[in-house]
């Protein structure tokens, strides 16, 4: 089959661009999310202590998930921008070089989280329960970081080449795997039916995890190697590294990587402040966040391929375009992400019923998916401003704007509020709304510099 002819994404009307790529990239993400969020309510129906575990373990995981942040960060703005200057080769090797790259950082990665996998859970929580349903879950998770990472990377190449459609049907339907396998596989009978199941438990959320991120990887490695992309990928390209193209897949991304490192420093810190108040406490941090993480995806899908195309644009030497890109992507994220804030600020102490075995959830519990509503908003109005950076690849004022949001507001309110305070928890739920506040004001002023409509990779 002859390649897909490269799609143009430099010209033509804006919202029309954003909603022919991102939307795709939006339910694609929105996909992805889904199946955790299917995931959490399974779990839910083991005990909180098990929801409390897998919450840990996604906290643990994003020290790994720097790594690829780095790389994934910088190859969006290579490969968007290469592929906007219609330079097809540059394109194809920093393709190449990005799935190399980050099977080597994360084979490297699985091996530390593997050595440090328990004294983390030990660090966070004594209860028994939590520790056992962690590992056994932990380690098949781990053991499949280099294909999740490599899947990651299929997704932005078709993405950053203008086919945003087939990274949408490949997370649809590692989504449907993952939540038909889900039941089957980790309960003796499918709770609420009389479906007998295979009683893996933990292990079997895993198993489904991971096979379901493997046939997303199979499925699009294998439509690359085929030509059937705009960019034609080579096997041979896979077993040798480029010195100036690996030192951009390092360097370039490395403030958005730095900046997720001292994120999920203050996540530790912030779970550890919450482990204070109990392990049900953890288990609502858990579930809040998954939700809260599904009603950002909205923002999160548009911000990502409207990134791309602010890429394509400047590229092609069109700025003016990129500030157009940058607003309709603000007003599409508010639009499409208030609809699950609302959700949230109406009804949290019934969407956090179902991920806890429906269960009552508690005032506090409630308060946190609540306050999570705003959370949301705030997210959806800097995310133009994602794109305006991810895409030049002027990456150091998400950075700048994260250390202030969450170092100089979030961790300090935290503390006062728990330690020197000892307040109520609810108190402690605020950090993530004056975290996020204060980050989404320095994205702000940084954007209006104008330092990333010069940026070239």
């Amino acid at each position: 089959m002859a390649q897909s002819t490269p799609l143009d994404l430099s010209q033509g009307p804006v919202n029309k661009q954003i909603l022919h790529l991102a939307m795709p990239t939006m339910y694609g993400m929105m996909f992805q999310a889904f199946y955790d969020i299917v995931d959490m309510i399974w779990i839910g129906f083991i005990s909180p202590a098990a929801v409390a575990s897998a919450t840990i373990f996604i906290t643990l995981f994003w020290i790994v998930e720097v790594l690829n942040e780095i790389v994934g960060t910088s190859s969006v703005s290579m490969i968007s921008q290469y592929h906007g200057a219609q330079d097809f080769e540059r394109t194809r090797l920093a393709a190449e070089q990005t799935i190399i790259f980050k099977i080597i950082l994360a084979t490297c990665g699985a091996i530390v989280m593997a050595l440090l996998l328990e004294p983390a859970y030990r660090m966070y929580s004594d209860d028994p329960d939590v520790i056992g349903y962690g590992l056994e879950y932990g380690f098949i998770r781990i053991a499949f970081i280099p294909v999740f990472f490599s899947s990651y990377s299929v997704n932005t190449i078709f993405r950053c080449t203008g086919d945003a459609k087939t990274p949408m049907r490949l997370l649809t339907g590692a989504a449907i795997v993952n939540i038909v396998l889900d039941p089957l596989l980790m309960f003796d009978v499918i709770p609420g039916t009389s479906i007998p199941g295979m009683g893996w438990g933990m292990a079997g959320a895993a198993i489904a995890t991971v096979t379901a991120m493997t046939f997303s990887f199979v499925v699009g490695f294998s439509l690359l190697l085929a030509g059937k992309a705009p960019i034609k990928i080579r096997f041979t390209g896979l077993f040798k590294l480029d010195k100036e193209m690996d030192y951009k897949l390092m360097t370039v991304g490395l403030p958005s990587g730095m900046n997720l490192c001292f994120r999920n420093v203050v996540t530790f810190i912030i779970l550890k402040l919450v482990a204070m108040y109990g392990t049900e406490a953890i288990a609502v941090v858990g579930v809040a966040t998954r939700i809260y993480q599904f009603g950002i995806m909205p923002s999160m899908g548009i911000q990502t391929g409207s990134g791309i195309i602010v890429g394509h644009s400047l590229g092609a030497d069109n700025p003016l375009r990129a500030k157009d890109v940058v607003r309709q992507t603000n007003r599409d994220c508010l639009l499409f992400t208030g609809i699950f804030a609302l959700a949230a600020m109406l009804f949290p102490g019934k969407l956090l019923g179902l991920f806890m075995g429906g269960s009552t959830v508690s005032d506090e519990g409630a308060r946190l998916l609540f306050i999570m509503g705003p959370c949301m908003l705030v997210c959806a109005s800097m995310s133009g401003f994602g794109a305006a950076f991810y895409g030049s690849g002027e990456n150091r004022p998400i950075l700048y704007s994260s250390l202030l949001g969450q170092w100089c507001f979030q961790v300090p309110y935290a503390l006062a509020v728990t330690l020197v305070l000892h307040l109520p928890v609810t108190w402690l739920w605020l950090a993530y709304l004056v975290g996020d506040c204060a980050e989404a004001l320095s994205r702000r002023y940084f954007y209006s510099r104008g330092a990333w409509m010069k940026k070239r990779v």
